[in-house]
């Protein structure tokens, strides 16, 4: 422990009165007072050895209306900006002038936690698929991971650039995940958790598409699949691939229409399928007609004995996708450009399938020959011999 620059000792006074003096050197300048007790003589020297301190550490005693914490405060804050080329002043500025104080504070977790639970009031209501609410979850949870414990309020453009781009995203992912925080930051202003949206200050890509034709099978492909299904797990996959393949439902069997297909939606007594807006992806009723095939198939494998979604569907549908090098909507795909090529009509081909005439164009047309498509909606149960005529659609 280092020394004390500062000594008490006794004194005797010329007129025999003892006195306690503080005998020491502060900075070289020779420090010697006398006190009538040790007590306030101890006093000084602690006081001295304070200032002595202060001194050697730059530190100095000051005059204030701050509290000590503010003081400790006031400290960090410059601590902080040493070696910046503005001021601490500067720097207060643009923090006020950019982060106003919002009617609540709500930290990041609490705000997704209570807007994740908007989107899945909204999803039972119809409002939303389940499939984004799913998606929504999954970006709001990446960022609450990064965030969660920063005051929502608090967020800047400039933090949210680097989590947009992390990873290396293409264009169009960047701009997904923007779109999704976007919304998440618009349901925080009216919730007064935040004075502006800090998404509208990123950046936002313009993407060209380029999309081509639409990935399908041929019918070769198409007749060996659905043999093969009538051979996997008894059968009991016919109504779900048929009902994709010939009647181009939307095949997510997490979310998708094919998810959401009642049997009695499919009417074999009338030969079509309806498409409620509760089913309907776009959220519109559509009539897919029933093809003599797809009326063998489902008359072969009734829907009141195989379930249009079977137990375990997403591991073993899974299997048979892999198997036959299956991409996500390449049955619907398959349908469409099969049932252009066989009727010459997009618009029956849009109205079946639930798109626009434009997107029938862009990526369906030609595809396929009238030939191939001919072949495609003949191809019956092999399993099964009693194929009974569909009675024409009403």
């Amino acid at each position: 422990m280092k020394q004390s620059p500062f000594v008490i000792s006794r004194f005797e006074n010329r007129n025999g009165v003892t006195s306690w003096r503080v005998d020491g050197r502060l900075h070289s300048l020779r420090i010697r007072r006398n006190f009538k007790t040790r007590e306030e003589a101890a006093a000084e020297k602690a006081a001295l050895e304070m200032k002595a301190m202060q001194v050697a550490s730059g530190m100095r005693s000051v005059t204030t209306f701050m509290t000590d914490a503010q003081l400790r405060e006031a400290e960090d804050a410059y601590r902080r900006t040493e070696g910046r080329s503005r001021s601490l002043l500067t720097y207060l500025d643009y923090a006020l002038l950019n982060y106003p104080e919002t009617a609540k504070e709500i930290l990041v977790a609490d705000a997704v936690a209570d807007y994740l639970a908007a989107k899945w009031a909204e999803s039972k209501r119809g409002l939303v698929s389940d499939r984004q609410v799913r998606s929504i979850t999954y970006e709001l949870n990446a960022f609450k991971g990064q965030f969660s414990s920063t005051p929502l309020g608090l967020i800047s453009p400039g933090a949210l650039v680097p989590y947009l781009e992390r990873g290396g995203p293409t264009l169009k992912t960047y701009n997904n995940r923007r779109g999704v925080l976007s919304t998440f930051f618009k349901f925080a202003y009216r919730k007064d958790w935040v004075a502006a949206n800090p998404v509208e200050k990123t950046p936002h890509h313009r993407i060209r598409h380029r999309r081509g034709s639409a990935i399908t099978i041929t019918a070769e492909q198409a007749a060996n699949l659905m043999a093969h299904v009538e051979t996997f797990k008894d059968g009991a996959f016919v109504p779900y691939f048929a009902l994709c393949l010939f009647a181009g439902i939307r095949p997510s069997v997490l979310c998708g229409e094919i998810a959401k297909l009642r049997p009695e939606h499919v009417r074999l007594d009338t030969g079509v399928i309806h498409i409620e807006p509760e089913v309907s992806k776009v959220r519109m009723k559509r009539l897919v007609t029933i093809q003599p095939n797809l009326a063998a198939w489902l008359r072969a494998y009734p829907l009141e004995r195989y379930p249009i979604i079977p137990i375990n569907v997403a591991k073993a549908r899974r299997k048979v996708f892999v198997q036959f090098g299956l991409t996500h909507d390449v049955l619907r795909h398959t349908f469409i450009s099969m049932f252009v090529a066989k009727f010459r009509s997009m618009g029956e081909a849009a109205l079946q399938a639930g798109n626009s005439e434009g997107i029938i164009r862009k990526h369906y047309l030609d595809l396929k020959s009238k030939d191939e498509a001919e072949r495609f909606f003949s191809i019956v149960p092999q399993g099964h011999s009693n194929v009974i005529p569909m009675p024409i659609a009403v």
